[in-house]
């Protein structure tokens, strides 16, 4: 029989219901996906489970095409001329080919995907083929030649036999089924042949001994036959002709009518899984052209429409776990696809979930939402419940909760961690409804984490090594400190002084030493309970300044202070020294003692040069007996940058003498 990798599970009711298993909508569906494929015809096509491959024959081409589960192809097997018919090993492991313009049974090992074995059937251009009783049947022969041959494969030597049905009983060769829930029988119907003409053998002893038989079996006026199947228990066969527009249902034992799967014009293909659910096919235009049953319905569970495709005869076949249905279709411009329809017996379902936008860690919140289908769910029906977070990745599973009658749940739960949390809501699915799945993602506020820096604002001399100590609070999981220094203009980087984790009172202890102005840092990355923090204080660092007086004949202390002495005939030279910076200057100030204080005589900014250095020539013929200051200040920004606090250099005392 065609498509057969498992013993049968499920029969056929005696007499079909009126009212399906599970309810049925009769709107077509979309297929779960479409491959193109590169054939110039098909023939027949069966599913391999073991290794997960789809075979589909392509007569004109020549060839046995292989896909996987997804449609993509993974190997052809060629010269196979006229092949047409194809038949799956019970072990999995071959697939044979009726190989009708080389005569010939083929097998290809469906491991590889390239062909093992061929066996010469003389010129009885094999068709169709079927598996039982031991033996490889197959229905052969043009016009008025049909007939039915065997290879017997039991022996060391396999062993072809033809001529095993009665004279002049098939015009050509007969479409073959069987099925391991009836071994030693075989079905035989005239192809393509109007009124529909069936037959059933008993083949057990390895000669065909025809059991029943039937002329337009049902009085249907049925004809056209393009496919048949016969169900996992061995009491029924399906059939799929042009006409009646239905998938016509005979039992083995007489031929009789027991049933029918309704359909759409016209009826071209017929595959039942191993559990007994029904894939009927139908060349329609406009309608649907897949048509899925539960065992003895009268009402399509599923339907599904090709679109401008048309499906091809003999093109379905459903994986023997009845997962998928695969199913060939081919447009008006003879290019063809490989259609997979995931758990095409089972009711679509959707469902729903709703969270909070936003929430706060500690404090619980409640996922919502809905579970429907067409068919309604058994009491007791439960969704389960995931969280993801940060501390939990790979998500944490949470329970369930119970569906109401109308479909509702709700779902309480108090989220640890903050951040992004996703709550995943899955059913997974029964015998006659589709698992779905949905997510909602809350956003849940951290803790605030307490981190403080000493120092702040305070102002320290050039070169000074200060220590600072950043303070960390509580927080969950994450003790770690850093501790940066971001020296102020744009020639030095922002740079890690420290990181490490904090002692037993939460502190972290780092020395730097400032030459600029500088922000100091701490930070806090964050754990999964509290938010990250960072606290940045602001420290002052003065310049170093330096300056002299040459020229003085003498010094010496007057006036609380030391002076410098130079006879008036003399110019005194000022020098400064101070820490550089491009572009920077300072600030030249003299002042003079008179009426008891001291009074600014001249101010003026001067440039220093690349060393930091200038000195200037005090020309002024001054008077004697006066006394003088002078000094050199960093004026933060009016001295051409603000990378350093104001630093006012010391005063230099001077006077002259004749």
């Amino acid at each position: 029989m065609r498509r057969r990798t498992l013993p049968a599970a499920t029969a056929l009711a005696v007499l079909f219901s009126s009212v399906a298993l599970v309810a049925a909508g009769t709107g077509s569906a979309t297929a779960d996906s479409s491959t193109p494929l590169s054939l110039k015809s098909t023939g027949d096509i069966v599913v391999d489970g073991a290794h997960q491959r789809v075979f589909i024959s392509d007569p004109t081409a020549g060839q046995v095409v292989v896909t996987d589960y997804a449609g993509s192809v993974v190997g052809t097997v060629g010269s196979l001329p006229g092949v047409r018919g194809l038949e799956l090993s019970a072990d999995s492991g071959t697939v044979y080919a009726a190989v009708g313009d080389a005569d010939a049974i083929v097998a290809i090992d469906t491991a590889t995907a390239t062909e093992a074995h061929r066996w010469s059937t003389g010129t009885a251009d094999p068709q169709y083929l079927a598996a039982t009783g031991g033996r490889i049947w197959f229905g052969y022969g043009g016009a008025t030649q049909g007939n039915i041959g065997s290879l017997d494969l039991s022996g060391t030597d396999p062993v072809v036999t033809l001529n095993q049905a009665p004279a002049n009983a098939w015009y050509s060769a007969p479409i073959l089924d069987a099925s391991a829930g009836a071994p030693g029988t075989l079905v035989a119907g005239a192809a393509d042949q109007s009124p529909v003409v069936l037959a059933v053998y008993d083949v057990s002893s390895g000669t065909p001994s025809r059991t029943a038989y039937a002329f337009d079996p049902g009085s249907t006026g049925g004809g056209n036959l393009m496919d048949m199947a016969v169900t996992p228990d061995g009491k029924d066969v399906v059939t799929a002709s042009g006409a009646p527009y239905y998938q016509a249902v005979y039992k083995l034992s007489d031929l009789s009518k027991d049933g029918k799967y309704v359909t759409n014009p016209y009826p071209n293909a017929v595959d039942i899984a191993p559990n007994g659910d029904v894939a009927a096919g139908t060349s329609s235009t406009d309608e649907p052209d897949v048509h899925v049953f539960k065992p003895g319905t009268s009402l399509p569970l599923k339907e599904y429409n090709l679109g401008t495709d048309q499906l091809t005869a003999r093109g379905l076949a459903w994986a023997p776990d009845a997962s998928k249905l695969f199913a060939v279709s081919r447009t008006g411009g003879d290019a063809y696809a490989l259609h997979v329809y995931d758990d095409p017996t089972k009711v679509a379902t959707t469902l729903t979930s709703s969270a909070p936008a936003t929430g706060t860690r500690g404090t619980s919140l409640t996922v919502t939402g809905t579970l429907t289908s067409s068919a309604a769910f058994p009491a007791g029906t439960k969704v389960q419940v995931t969280r993801t977070d940060d501390e939990s990745p790979s998500g944490r599973a949470l329970g369930e909760a119970a569906v109401a009658a109308d479909g509702s749940y709700s779902f309480p739960d108090t989220p640890p961690a903050g951040g992004k949390v996703t709550y995943t809501v899955s059913y997974a699915g029964d015998a006659d409804h589709a698992g779905a799945t949905s997510t909602s993602a809350v956003t849940v506020a951290k803790s605030a984490a307490t981190l403080t820096l000493d120092n702040n604002l305070k102002v320290y001399g050039y070169g000074s090594t200060v220590t600072f100590t950043a303070h960390l609070g509580a927080t969950y999981s994450n003790r770690t400190v850093e501790i940066w220094a971001d020296p102020y203009g744009s020639d030095k980087p922002n740079a890690l002084v420290k990181k490490g984790t904090v002692d037993a009172g939460g502190n972290l202890l780092a020395s730097i030493r400032l030459t600029r102005d500088t922000k100091v840092s701490a930070k806090f990355t964050g754990d999964t309970r509290y938010a990250a923090r960072t606290t940045t204080n602001t420290v002052y660092t003065k310049v170093s300044v330096s300056s002299s007086l040459s020229g003085a004949y003498k010094t010496a202390t007057a006036w609380n202070a030391t002076y410098a002495y130079f006879h008036q005939s003399k110019d005194p030279v000022y020098n400064t020294s101070m820490t550089m910076y491009p572009g920077r200057k300072y600030q030249f100030q003299i002042q003079q003692f008179y009426s008891g204080a001291w009074h600014t005589t001249a101010t003026e900014y001067f440039a220093l040069d690349r060393y930091g250095k200038d000195s200037v020539l005090l020309d002024d013929n001054p008077p004697t007996g006066v006394r003088f200051r002078i000094r050199s200040s960093y004026i933060d920004t009016t001295s051409g940058d603000n990378v350093n606090a104001t630093t006012y250099g010391g005063w230099k005392y001077f006077t002259f003498t004749r």
